[in-house]
């Protein structure tokens, strides 16, 4: 869906809160006892976050950029720098959601969602041995927007939508010119998807663990695919609450009521560091305003047979006063980290949560924290394996008067001291 920044581009090497917003770091608990983040830093146009192998560097797509950020200090993160203003031949690279570190290399793919005129629709490469001085090392024109992508050793793995099919792409970055070597779509899976409107089965992003790609589809569902020969995906299985006939006969205005609402709404899709328990996070909205019910959760389902999954247990939405899309408070889910035995979760205005999930059948809440008037979350990621985790929050919120920022949270078990409602008005 388009997520262009409402509030403004944000201005060149500038860190700054939105208008009227409390600072973060005036909400940072003093109450030893209870739960709260231990830091944060400002990050104009924040979105997506991942975190270098070395666990002290949060990279963090910013709509018109990115920035590098230390965390191995979580009481004060910092800033090491920022890029923004991208160009390509001198066009722009912009909106900017989504971003991807494997080793030293970091891929920055955009935009997000169909370019506006002469907009650059690619993504571009850069060694990050030195976080605190990415080097751009090569570029690669698609013609296409990218939402998200995952970026595996050598190969990277991009969503590519439209109205062909809306495949998956795999190309070799290995060396600094990339190259295309593979494709797979779900009409190869079922043909009959191509009678249906695009964006419902649209393919919103790829996970990739040991030889197996994670695809979320939409209302397709989430496929499985065994990708040990990255030019040559192959099917292995798939989940859905929606079919393709029920799908075909959806036109007209039911179509937003299908792409907004339940079921369906594969939004973000992963699996464990096992590969054995698969998450299928649902971003999802009610369709009147002041509807309460609407958000999507999180499904867990047992993979350790990756040829059928089983569904074993549902992660449910924080409830909220009014679910709509926009005026509403946004608890959905969005996107996640399974991690030795935990889900990291992020619910947009509905906060961050870690779930025990040692019994996948029975997640049980460990901790959760929300400050919706200024936070909404759009990622959880562990930095720290059994010390912390870093969350990103964004400004991206239809009326709303969340900030872009980094915060670090401890990986323990706690409660917020007096959390605020989220059901009342």
């Amino acid at each position: 869906m388009r997520r262009r920044a409402l509030l403004g581009s944000a201005a060149t090497g500038t860190l700054t809160l939105a208008a009227g917003c409390v600072s973060p770091t005036s909400l940072l608990g003093t109450d030893p006892r209870a739960y709260d983040p231990l830091g944060t830093v400002p990050v104009d146009g924040a979105a997506e976050t991942v975190v270098g192998d070395d666990g002290d560097t949060a990279y963090v797509a910013a709509t018109e950029g990115f920035a590098a950020v230390d965390v191995s200090d979580p009481a004060e993160p910092t800033v090491l720098t920022q890029r923004r203003d991208l160009e390509v031949d001198g066009r722009p690279l912009t909106e900017i959601l989504d971003l991807k570190v494997s080793g030293d290399r970091l891929v920055v793919p955009g935009p997000a969602n169909p370019a506006g005129f002469d907009e650059f629709e690619g993504f571009a490469l850069y060694d990050v041995s030195d976080p605190g001085e990415p080097v751009r090392i090569g570029e690669y024109e698609t013609g296409y927007h990218i939402h998200n992508c995952y970026l595996d050793d050598e190969y990277l793995y991009v969503v590519r939508n439209g109205e062909d099919g809306n495949p998956l792409v795999v190309f070799d970055v290995g060396e600094d010119d990339p190259e295309e070597i593979g494709r797979w779509s779900v009409l190869e899976y079922e043909p009959a998807w191509a009678d249906v409107e695009w964006r419902l089965h649209y393919l919103h992003d790829v996970y990739v663990h040991d030889d197996i790609a994670v695809l979320a589809y939409w209302n397709a569902g989430t496929f499985l695919l065994d990708v040990s020969e990255p030019a040559d995906p192959e099917y292995v299985s798939h989940v859905s609450e929606t079919d393709v006939d029920d799908q075909r006969e959806v036109d007209g205005p039911a179509v937003d009521d299908a792409y907004f609402g339940l079921p369906g709404n594969d939004h973000y899709s992963a699996v464990d560091d096992a590969g054995d328990l698969l998450a299928v996070g649902r971003e999802s909205w009610a369709g009147e305003d002041g509807d309460p019910v609407g958000a999507g959760g999180i499904d867990l389902f047992d993979v350790r047979d990756p040829t059928e999954p089983t569904l074993v247990a549902s992660v449910e939405p924080p409830a909220t006063h009014d679910a709509s899309y926009r005026g509403g408070m946004w608890t959905t889910a969005h996107n996640f980290e399974l991690r030795e035995d935990r889900l990291y979760s992020s619910w947009y205005q509905g906060g961050v949560k870690i779930h025990d999930v040692s019994d996948p059948g029975k997640p049980t809440e460990l901790a959760w924290w929300r400050e919706p008037d200024i936070a909404g979350f759009w990622t959880a990621r562990v930095a720290d394996p059994g010390e912390t985790f870093v969350a990103s929050s964004t400004e991206l919120i239809p009326n709303a008067s969340t900030a872009g920022s980094l915060y670090v949270f401890p990986i323990e078990e706690g409660d917020q001291a007096d959390p605020p409602s989220l059901t009342d008005a």
